[in-house]
């Protein structure tokens, strides 16, 4: 019984997610600027692992904020069409 309402519960927030695409992508905003926040606090020798897929490979703190600057970036111009086409 409990298995069931918490798969029910997740396929109404899966529902309301792909609804309206404005919620993702802003939580998708939110996940790419707290990560550039904690790369910004690390020291700059330390080495980081990305994901790639279902890969992680391990890349300095300068590759990894370019490439969350670069989704950032993507996700806001994202948000920018669909605020236009509203």
């Amino acid at each position: 019984m409990a298995f069931e309402a918490s798969s029910s519960l997740g396929l109404t927030n899966k529902t309301s997610a792909a609804a309206d695409p404005k919620v993702g992508l802003l939580k998708e905003l939110k996940s790419h600027e707290i990560a550039i926040d904690e790369l910004n606090h690390l020291p700059s020798s330390r080495a980081v692992y990305q994901r790639n897929g279902n890969l992680f490979f391990r890349t300095t703190i300068q590759k990894a904020k370019a490439m969350e600057q670069k989704e950032l970036d993507s996700a806001k111009a994202t948000l920018k069409v669909l605020d236009s086409s509203s």
